[in-house]
């Protein structure tokens, strides 16, 4: 078995994330008690929509992945298993290269607590939609992006997986873009709720801060390759990590090329880690003979460590 691991990303939080995990687990206790006390209750007990914040969820959702990671990688080790590669969506970058050994626990929430309200800054005053356009290519998307571009700002976001593609940018021009992509042959074009233009141009003001705050932080070598967001695959001896994650936050999400490039290194097991199973959902549609497991709950753990052990994958 060659075992890759994925980390959601924003959007897939949900109230009570992580509470019986802090409940069942010291390793997650420990790792998620990193938060203040507020994110842990808002995390626990909600409001949804003060989880939905992006100060909020961006922290949190990288306590919940660290906090698992403390029980998961410790498991695995014990069963003679080792992961092969890691990426996350957006976000969930911060989680992979965590796994990956490149930074701790507590470097990783400290760096994503600024990353986001370096992105909610730069997202200020900014009336922005998202969509995600199934049913149509690359390029005519594309295509629709640059015909709209009288009504605004709009670009690809995200390549999810095959046949699901994301644009986002100004409201005005989200709309045109989508309308004129259902012209075109699009199936549907479905709005998602977001706080900010994210990987689009709206988002270089926060990736300037990053790059500031990158120079005083120190990076660990990988254990093992992490795919990156930005380029869809491992990074080149001339390329940093810290030059690849701030291009991420106003780069398009290469996640499709992401499963394609797991899938020819010969993985043939991912576990998704975190909340929702959207990812898990993008390999099942891009490449079906990859086997796929999730750990949302402790519960889920345990469940996947025994199909592990059992070799039922």
């Amino acid at each position: 078995m060659k075992l890759g691991l994925l980390f959601a990303g924003q959007g897939s939080q949900s109230v009570g994330m992580g509470k019986d995990f802090y409940e069942k687990s010291k390793g997650f206790q420990a790792v998620f008690d990193l938060l203040p006390e507020t994110q842990r209750n808002v995390a626990f007990e909600g409001p949804g929509e003060a989880l939905a914040d992006t100060r909020n969820t961006q922290p949190i959702m990288v306590a919940f992945a660290a906090g698992v990671l403390s029980e998961l990688l410790p498991a695995l080790s014990k069963l003679g298993i080792k992961p092969r590669m890691a990426a996350g969506l957006s976000l969930g970058e911060y989680s992979a290269l965590h796994a990956a050994g490149v930074f701790d626990a507590e470097t990783a929430i400290s760096l994503v607590t600024k990353r986001a309200s370096a992105m909610a800054f730069a997202a200020a005053g900014i009336d922005c939609a998202m969509k995600a356009v199934l049913g149509l290519s690359r390029a005519l998307l594309a295509d629709c992006c640059k015909a709209a571009a009288d009504y605004g700002a709009v670009q690809i976001a995200n390549y999810n997986c095959l046949g699901q593609i994301v644009i986002a940018g100004e409201k005005d021009a989200v709309e045109r873009a989508a309308a004129l992509a259902l012209e075109k042959g699009a199936k549907r074009c479905v709005s998602l709720p977001v706080s900010g233009p994210f990987h689009t141009k709206f988002m270089e003001p926060a990736g300037k801060q990053l790059a500031e705050i990158f120079a005083q932080t120190g990076f660990g070598g990988m254990q093992f390759p992490v795919l990156f967001n930005a380029v869809g695959r491992e990074k080149m001896p001339e390329e940093t990590i810290s030059d690849l994650l701030v291009r991420q936050v106003s780069s398009s999400v290469y996640f499709e090329d992401t499963i394609k490039v797991m899938a020819s290194a010969g993985i043939d097991t991912v576990i998704e880690i975190g909340p929702g199973k959207a990812l898990s959902g993008f390999v099942r549609k891009t490449d079906r003979n990859i086997a796929v497991m999730q750990i949302e709950t402790y519960e889920d753990l345990q469940k996947v460590l025994l199909q592990l052990e059992g070799g039922a994958v």
